[in-house]
């Protein structure tokens, strides 16, 4: 199941790892991505706090992360590649967290929730 943060943010969940990345709405409301700014390996990221960035030919914008947990992954492609997340946002996840707990998931909007905050900000 994927869960989204009001800012754009998704977390594509598979048991108790979550890949975290933008939303195709935010990668289309970006343009290019020219940069983008990952933890490390080992980090730890907590829900609701910046863990990077990300930068467009247009804007910056921070990154939060929607649930807490160590990153076990980042995508390594996005760093020789970043507009790999222009061409499928949702494939080309940034990081891959184990979560901590996923309770916080509750906390999250669903597909259809945040659906409703894509069309709000189009108005």
């Amino acid at each position: 199941m994927t869960y989204y943060l009001p800012t754009h943010e998704y977390a594509r969940v598979e048991g108790n790892i979550a890949y975290i990345g933008i939303s195709r709405f935010a990668a289309e409301q970006l343009g290019n991505v020219v940069y983008v700014d990952m933890p490390e390996a080992d980090d730890d990221v907590t829900a609701g706090e910046e863990f990077g960035a990300i930068e467009s030919v247009k804007a910056a914008s921070d990154l939060f992360s929607p649930v807490s947990g160590a990153v076990v992954e980042i995508n390594e492609h996005l760093i020789d590649n970043p507009r790999l997340i222009n061409e499928d946002p949702e494939a080309n996840w940034i990081i891959k967290v184990e979560m901590n707990d996923p309770a916080e998931l509750e906390n999250l909007l669903s597909p259809e929730a945040y659906a409703e905050v894509c069309k709000a900000e189009k108005h």
